[in-house]
């Protein structure tokens, strides 16, 4: 697996793969070195064009914990305010010699667009409203590790389904685990045709009934264009 792009498309050996690994990395991270040579000799660079707290921090963090030369690129003084396109920027990176692209990109599909573009490997940290497979494995990876297992369980992923990539990370993850899952939120935060991928709820205290999980999700007001909530 050279890309991580999202989790529709990774079978459920390669999260088990993913999440295992990140069980060895934890005991890392507690000890006093955190440091490992995974990542000695390579470049990974950060390349944001949203803005990011926790998401950015973590990949900067856990590149320099594996002993990565980092780059963090600045969208907002960088060439694209001249109007250097995205592939311009990717012919760029890939000069320098990158060996690791992070990047999160307003528009959906940005990800894939780099990956197939680009002969460095791409990790999709949030495409739109598509994907942000990294947070969905890290959800994953919490629910095994509270409830010691990840299949055949209930979940209920409450919110701003419409506008919300780890949403639809977890459906395509959690469900290759033989998962029931339950959304629920107010129709205007409906995407289309959710209730092909997921069953859709009545109410709140429907869908949090006999849950094994409940994923809270924020209302994401930066990506909507217009009100989406009724006053009543």
């Amino acid at each position: 697996m050279k890309h991580l792009l999202g989790l529709k498309d990774l079978s459920k050996e390669e999260i088990l793969k993913i999440l295992n690994l990140a069980k060895d990395m934890k005991l890392i991270l507690k000890s006093e070195t955190k440091k490992t040579p995974h990542l000695q000799g390579y470049s990974a660079v950060l390349l944001f064009y949203e803005n990011s707290t926790r998401t950015r921090t973590s990949f900067e963090l856990a590149a320099k914990f594996m002993s990565a030369n980092t780059t963090s690129i600045s969208v907002a003084t960088s060439s694209v305010q001249k109007g250097e396109s995205l592939l311009d920027t990717v012919r760029t990176l890939e000069a320098l010699k990158t060996d690791v692209l992070i990047v999160r990109h307003s528009v959906s599909g940005a990800a894939h667009f780099i990956a197939k573009n680009c002969s460095f490997s791409v990790i999709n940290a949030g495409d739109g409203m598509n994907e942000h497979p990294t947070q969905a494995l890290l959800d994953m990876f919490t629910i095994r590790e509270r409830l010691g297992k990840l299949e055949n369980l209930k979940i209920a992923i409450i919110g701003d389904i419409l506008h919300s990539r780890v949403a639809r990370s977890n459906i395509w993850g959690l469900k290759k685990f033989g998962n029931e899952i339950t959304v629920y939120g107010p129709q205007t935060l409906l995407p289309p045709f959710i209730d092909k991928f997921a069953n859709v709820a009545s109410s709140l205290e429907e869908a949090v009934t006999n849950k094994d999980v409940v994923i809270d999700l924020r209302i994401q007001l930066e990506r909507q264009k217009r009100g989406l909530i009724s006053s009543k």
